[in-house]
């Protein structure tokens, strides 16, 4: 039996190096994609190229059919083992002003970050909880769903929603060896933050400058790892010290 890690948005940034990571500790990773399949392919290759084990999985977190015919053709494929880690990371900004924000920018980061939540761990977490060595579900969250952060109500309310429902899983799924956490990270240099004013952000930050993937990975594996097996229910930042 061989236990699996499943990182959804996984072909670039943070979930990059989230794959990278899990591959580094030898657990084999289903790396998840939408529509940049190039990406994918490169995540996969460089996992390969170092001597671990990766596989793309295609679907769009926010389409309960599309989950639902990814993840049954697996474990078609796959009886004998199980994704036992599972890193909820895709999602998409779409920042305006509240009284300027199209409907569907609103319904998109929504469905992205909160429903792809729902329809994902819904899909795993019976096998999870039938194993005996259960598992793990970290959420992805952000700065942005502790503290709000203006032009990001529709983000700031996706991710705030995520860390509600982190903290009510955790409690149901406890008794059966299931751990459940959200990582909120700050300004980290990613894909997703290329377009803000880094030098003005920087003086923001008690550190002085943004988080690398590579840490937020870091303390996604201890999360994941046996270590962690009785920290459920956890909000962690990771933001340099921009908001305790």
């Amino acid at each position: 039996m061989k236990k699996y890690a499943l990182v959804t948005g996984g072909s670039r940034g943070l979930g990059r190096a989230i794959c990278q990571m899990f591959a580094q500790r030898n657990i084999p990773v289903l790396i998840n994609y939408q529509t940049n399949q190039q990406a994918a392919e490169e995540v996969r290759d460089s996992i390969i190229a170092c001597g671990g084990e990766a596989d793309l999985l295609q679907f769009n977190v926010g389409n309960e059919e599309e989950v639902s015919r990814a993840l049954d053709a697996w474990e078609q494929a796959h009886p004998d083992d199980y994704i036992a880690y599972l890193v909820n990371n895709a999602g998409i900004r779409r920042d305006n002003v509240l009284f300027m924000m199209p409907e569907q920018d609103w319904h998109d980061v929504i469905n992205t970050s909160l429903n792809g939540f729902y329809y994902v761990t819904r899909k795993l977490l019976p096998k999870m909880m039938m194993r005996k060595h259960g598992g793990r579900i970290v959420n992805m969250a952000s700065l942005s769903g502790i503290k709000g952060m203006p032009g990001q109500t529709n983000y700031s309310a996706a991710k705030a929603a995520l860390i509600g429902a982190t903290k009510a899983l955790a409690q149901e799924v406890a008794s059966r060896n299931v751990t459940v956490n959200a990582v909120a990270p700050g300004f980290i240099e990613t894909d997703m933050t290329k377009d803000l004013p880094q030098e003005q952000l920087k003086d923001l930050v008690p550190m002085k400058r943004f988080g690398k993937p590579a840490e937020v990975a870091a303390l996604v594996g201890f999360i994941c790892s046996e270590e962690a097996s009785y920290i459920t229910g956890e909000v962690i930042s990771i933001n340099g010290g921009l908001y305790t």
